[in-house]
């Protein structure tokens, strides 16, 4: 049904009334009122062919029968046949254009479904004109000859579109739907429906980078429906809507589940504050697993679906959602929220904000004082008179997923899933990952449960925090357009710290793959052959100067917080430099810089006894100075174990 459907009841009623009451407003004879009559019972009984065959003859024999053309353009109308509605219509126009305001009304719903937008709006604006007794419709015309303005203008200005279905992997003769990824694009999950029944099914990427064939998620699908689902980053927590369960707090609940060992736990239902008797669906997880967007239509929402977020509490429970408002929701549905990895763009399918009609994709973001921009349609052709939604947009932001069930014969089935490029004004921030696998560097041994802590270097804020699995690895995103420092941390263990340098990347080819070697804390006081440096990586100075810049904060509150949490571990800290200068000047730079760390320590009340520092100059290269990323590298600061953790010390 196109956007307009609920007019139709409306319309007919008013019909029903003014036929009976315009008949005697014009000279007929009692013949073709007979006639007219007799259409207008067959019309309203549904024998529309009866009562078009009527209408014929009476027009024939007289042409200026207004009533006889409005009943005929009504009834092409109810049957969607807006092309003779139209014309009917319009030869009532001709014959009094003051006759009847709602030929102008429908004349524009009409001809908005004939995507003939400009005229459309000029049929509102002058049934506007009319000055109806009906203020509610007026208000309803208002509204859609913005759409039909909104729409003419997106035609006028079409978007690069050239979508592409999935392959016979992923697509199927059922409906297929609801897209999702994880972060690596390695698997692919989406909703399928047969028969009524709505499954979970996954098909994961081969070597080839192709499709494997779709199978079902046979743990976590039932004989109910289950369907909308999320996935983290890195593809461990799997948060989906799911019908009709015993412990469900209404019609449609949100249920996670989390992948442990290779495996899903059995789903648990996550509560009665994101759950109620309204229906609960359509989630979507911050790629830091911080928020969960969602669709709702419980009380305290603007009408229709609303899109409501909720926050993690740092007991790993989900706090009271929050209704996103305005400008995000109308009074009609708003549906299928996806938060994109760079955590400030927002992409939902709305009935209520000017468009195409039916469901429209639109886009929103996220403002520095946490409001959310005006909502902008993501654009024609991509959205048309039929339903789009539910999108799901890759990590670099030009390829996008959508489920449409209206597109080209030539592109597949109704309802499947479609791949596209996404328009450069819609793109999010492009965003990479880092993926390790952490080791105890003296066994190899993997390492459970390690914390891996992501901080954006400008704003030293915490972007993530993340664990490693039974496998030893972790995966966090990395939204391109400042600079990271990752730590990682078990106990037991020094930490090991990273550098992701992404404030002035705009394009990230490929993730960032690592292998992370943690050095267990010695108990014992150690040899100089046998210490190994630990290098400090986001420890920052001006060239050729001795002050911390602010970006090593970070850093240095977790030597700190090592320090205080081993107290019986002693450090020295290094200074190295390139050979660029003389290498007195180096040398005096090296310990200038670790002496830099060493105060740092001391004021924040290490005891001198625990520390040491040392300069090396260009010395101790770790790697070539003939490029300016071997330079780099040698310029470091580090720290090596003078002695251990020794309780009986």
């Amino acid at each position: 049904m196109n956007k307009f459907g609920w007019t139709l009841l409306l319309l007919n009623f008013a019909f029903a009334l003014s036929a009976q009451n315009y008949t005697t407003l014009k000279t007929t004879s009692k013949k073709e009122s007979k006639r007219y009559t007799e259409a207008k019972d067959d019309a309203f009984a549904g024998r529309y062919t009866d009562a078009l065959k009527q209408l014929d003859k009476l027009l024939a024999d007289n042409a200026t029968f207004i009533n006889a053309w409005i009943l005929k353009g009504q009834i092409h109308f109810d049957q969607k046949q807006f092309a003779p509605a139209e014309i009917a219509l319009k030869k009532a126009i001709e014959i009094d254009p003051t006759y009847n305001d709602l030929v102008y009304y429908i004349l524009g719903i009409a001809t908005f479904d004939q995507e003939r937008f400009g005229e459309a709006a000029d049929w509102f604006s002058t049934y506007e004109q009319q000055s109806p007794a009906d203020h509610r419709r007026l208000r309803r015309a208002r509204q859609f000859g913005k759409q039909a303005q909104i729409a003419a203008e997106l035609i006028a200005n079409p978007v690069p579109f050239d979508p592409k279905p999935m392959s016979d992997a992923i697509n199927s003769p059922f409906r297929d739907y609801l897209p999702s990824l994880t972060a690596d694009e390695s698997i692919f999950i989406f909703t399928r429906r047969i028969q009524g029944q709505e499954d979970f099914f996954f098909s994961k990427r081969d070597e080839d980078g192709n499709w494997t064939d779709a199978r079902p998620l046979s743990r976590l699908n039932t004989p109910q429906n289950e369907g909308a689902q999320t996935v983290s980053a890195d593809g461990s927590l799997f948060v989906f809507g799911a019908g009709d369960r015993r412990d469900s707090y209404g019609g449609f609940d949100l249920y996670f589940s989390e992948l442990i060992n290779g495996q899903f736990t059995p789903p648990i239902n996550m509560g009665n504050l994101i759950n109620t008797r309204a229906r609960d669906r359509q989630p979507s997880l911050s790629s830091d697993g911080k928020y969960l967007y969602f669709e709702s239509a419980r009380p305290g929402g603007l009408g229709g679906g609303d899109i409501w977020v909720s926050e993690r509490q740092s007991d790993g429970t989900w706090g009271n959602p929050k209704n996103l408002g305005v400008p995000i929701n109308t009074s009609a549905d708003d549906q299928s929220p996806f938060i994109h990895a760079d955590g400030k763009t927002l992409y939902f399918m709305s009935k209520g904000h000017p468009g195409m009609g039916g469901f429209d994709l639109f886009v929103s973001r996220k403002q520095a004082d946490g409001s959310w921009s005006e909502p902008k349609n993501i654009g024609y052709p991509i959205n048309t008179k039929a339903n789009e939604g539910a999108l799901f947009v890759s990590l670099d932001g030009r390829t996008a997923y959508y489920t449409s069930n209206q597109q080209p014969p030539e592109y597949g089935g109704l309802e499947d899933i479609y791949t596209f490029e996404m328009p450069e004004a819609a793109r999010p921030a492009p965003v990479t990952y880092v993926r390790a696998i952490v080791r105890d560097a003296r066994t190899r041994q993997r390492i459970q449960g390690a914390k891996a802590e992501i901080h954006d270097l400008q704003s030293t804020q915490l972007h993530s925090t993340n664990y490693t699995n039974e496998r030893g690895t972790f995966l966090n995103t990395l939204p391109v357009g400042t600079d990271y420092a990752l730590n990682v941390s078990a106990d037991g263990y020094l930490f090991h710290s990273e550098n992701f340098a992404l404030s002035e990347d705009l394009e990230v080819d490929e993730a960032f793959q690592l292998e992370v070697l943690l050095e267990p804390i010695p108990t014992e006081t150690v040899t100089t052959r046998d210490r190994k440096p630990i290098i400090l990586k986001n420890i920052f100075f001006r060239t050729s100067e001795t002050e911390l810049l602010t970006q090593s904060l970070t850093e240095l509150e977790r030597l700190y917080q090592l320090l205080t949490d081993q107290p019986n571990l002693s450090i020295q800290i290094n200074g190295h430099t390139d050979d660029v200068g003389s290498e007195e000047d180096n040398q005096q730079l090296s310990e200038g810089r670790a002496k830099a760390v060493y105060d740092y320590l001391i004021e924040k009340g290490i005891t001198k006894s625990r520390l040491n520092y040392k300069g090396f100059g260009e010395s101790k290269p770790i790697a070539s100075n003939d490029t300016k990323s071997g330079r780099q590298q040698n310029r470091r600061t580090e720290f090596e174990v003078i002695s251990g953790n020794n309780d009986e010390k």
